[in-house]
């Protein structure tokens, strides 16, 4: 992770939904107060996942940009609302989350953004539906802009395996330990190619996918027919996507982010899969930092 001269902080913020106070807890790597470069707000994937995964984006802030990372409500640190009914889960309910974030930090005018896999979808959502006026770049990395694309692309993928693990993803937490199993099998190729395969990043996946995990955002029917490929071509923010050789957001699966995105940049990162940023990190992190450093 960063280097200890590095601050961190950590704790929770009031997010005020539809009468109710929920908290949202954040991770803060850098001097946001004394900053002297726009924030990076980071965006964790899932639906249902946490931050602890893309901590390695901590590597940023020895170059003075404060990075901050959340947990989304309804997953890990953050408040868990198993009550609600699934219709709750909605892409405007994360908008909202994300903007009471912005403003609690008043960084609202001037920040940047980097999310992966449905961290990415999200941004997306966002400069589509909100045209966020301070934000001054956006990484989309490793994420599709259609679901249709992402399950055609599993689906390709998966059926290379053997039948038992291919049964086993099937019938899901029916049976946790043989899912998990399989699971891992799957990402040793398409996920996380790094050995040993990293703790944080199998942290995060338990939260949606352990035996006692909270999965009432992942089996949400938020993403039920989910694409922006239609939207694309209204972003207003100059974009960086990135994606693996080995990435289940396959090249055919990020392209329409390429082909619709007004002045985007595409990269592929060749040794890696689903997260580059532990796979490839040291080049991933100057990609990133090149980026987002680099005059508008």
């Amino acid at each position: 992770m960063a280097t200890s001269t590095v601050s961190v902080k950590e704790g929770h913020i009031d997010f005020p939904y539809q009468g109710e106070i929920h908290q949202t807890y954040y991770k803060i790597f850098g001097d946001l107060e004394n900053r002297m470069r726009a924030p990076v707000v980071v965006l964790h994937g899932g639906p249902g996942l946490s931050h602890d995964y893309l901590l390695p984006l901590s590597d940023l802030a020895k170059h003075s940009l404060p990075i901050i990372f959340y947990d989304q409500v309804g997953n890990a640190r953050s408040t868990h609302l198993p009550e609600k009914p699934p219709t709750f889960w909605t892409i405007d309910f994360f908008l909202d989350e994300l903007e009471n974030l912005l403003k609690h930090f008043e960084i609202q005018d001037n920040y940047l953004i980097v999310g992966h896999s449905w961290g990415g979808m999200l941004a997306s959502e966002f400069v589509v539906r909100r045209h966020p006026p301070g934000l001054r770049k956006l990484v989309i990395s490793n994420a599709p802009p259609s679901v249709a694309l992402w399950s055609r692309s599993f689906k390709e993928l998966l059926a290379k395996f053997p039948p038992d693990v291919q049964d086993a993803i099937a019938k899901g937490l029916a049976d946790p330990e043989r899912y998990w199993n399989a699971l891992m099998k799957f990402y040793d190729v398409h996920g996380c190619r790094v050995k040993p395969f990293p703790k944080e990043l199998k942290f995060s996946l338990l939260q949606n996918n352990g035996p006692n995990s909270d999965r009432s955002v992942a089996i949400s029917p938020i993403l039920d027919g989910w694409t922006v490929i239609d939207r694309l071509h209204s972003f207003d923010v100059s974009t960086l996507v990135m994606n693996g050789h080995y990435d289940i957001a396959q090249d055919y699966v990020t392209r329409p982010w390429s082909d619709n995105i007004p002045n985007s940049k595409w990269i592929t990162f060749e040794n890696s899969s689903h997260t580059p940023f532990w796979e490839e990190r040291e080049k991933y992190m100057q990609v990133v930092h090149e980026f987002l450093e680099a005059e508008a």
